[in-house]
């Protein structure tokens, strides 16, 4: 027979939750082991995401003061055709198989719906969860509310003690290093290389700000790449790191977050040069490990692209949609 759930206080997220939450997270992550570690900054920048509209869509449970569980939306502010909102959650792991996550997911499919109906009424309207795969009673719970799995990604990472391969630029293109000067063409990069990728959307100015050139922003790892005739941006590498993950593991992990190319210098080697020139870059500041997150089924050949600078699998992620 289930245990039953003890008494819980259920309510939305605030900005005062941002300790609570990194408790939270970090306990779930002592037993799913999915290599994500959290402080208060973190999690603060997480709740004050300019579409995550925490008074409509989301939802924590409290034991007492201890966060047990949560639910948050994100929407999206500009959508075509589909409107995919991103429903983010967990649960502590002493207060699993009793209900709070079946609660949970519930009440954020039905905040994705009041917030879709606010912002994009005229389309139809998908939920996305992502998860790591290995995660006990995930693929029960989403499949139970009609989820289906529809992309897998695989998380890779690279050593970088010794040799690095070849950093060389494409001829007719030059490099230059992340300044407060070009970060809107990064930002214009971004948004125009990953306009024909599955399930992106165009990233506004404040929401890159609250995303990409937070806290956890590694400019010095962070380089564009522009065409020397026409000094037009051509890609880019933004990289990330997290102090909650160092200080947990020991290990200083250069995740390059954003690695794009403009579709009319494809198949020039431009992603691959960005690649190996952050990977020096981030060796010679002392980085143990460079990581990075791909699309199982890109069409851009973006697993094979990492693999060949040196990258290897480890952990799988699986995207669930639920179309409303």
């Amino acid at each position: 027979m289930r245990e039953q759930p003890p008494s819980l206080t259920w309510r939305p997220l605030t900005t005062e939750d941002a300790k609570a939450s990194a408790d939270l997270l970090n306990a779930i992550e002592t037993v799913d082991r999915i290599g994500e570690n959290y402080d208060e900054e973190d999690t603060l920048q997480e709740l004050v995401d300019p579409y995550a509209d925490l008074e409509r869509a989301s939802l924590a449970a409290f034991d007492g003061d201890v966060m047990v569980g949560y639910m948050k939306i994100r929407y999206r502010p500009v959508a075509e055709e589909v409107h995919r909102v991103f429903l983010d959650g967990g649960v502590h792991p002493d207060h699993r198989r009793r209900g709070v996550g079946a609660r949970l997911l519930d009440a954020g499919v039905a905040a994705a719906e009041v917030v879709h109906a606010l912002h994009h009424p005229a389309l139809k309207l998908v939920v996305d969860v992502h998860k790591a795969e290995h995660i006990a009673g995930v693929d029960e719970l989403v499949r139970s509310r009609g989820f289906a799995p529809v992309r897998y990604y695989r998380y890779l990472e690279h050593p970088l003690a010794g040799a690095l391969g070849d950093a060389a630029m494409p001829d007719g293109l030059r490099v230059e290093a992340w300044s407060e000067e070009n970060d809107e063409d990064f930002r214009l990069v971004r948004n125009e290389s990953f306009e024909d990728h599955w399930g992106s959307a165009p990233m506004p100015a404040d929401q890159w700000r609250n995303k990409i050139t937070n806290q956890t922003f590694r400019p010095e790892v962070s380089f564009l790449l522009r065409d020397g005739a026409s000094g037009a941006p051509v890609g880019l590498v933004v990289t990330m790191c997290w102090d909650a993950d160092t200080a947990a593991t020991g290990v200083r992990d250069a995740h390059l977050m954003l690695v794009g190319t403009v579709r009319a210098h494809r198949r020039r080697g431009v992603a691959g040069a960005l690649i190996g020139h952050a990977l020096r870059a981030a060796a010679d500041q002392g980085y143990d490990r460079a990581s990075a997150s791909v699309d199982s089924a890109s069409p851009f050949g973006a697993s094979g692209i990492f693999e060949k600078a040196g990258f290897v699998p480890t952990t799988g992620h699986v995207r669930w949609a639920l179309e409303v």
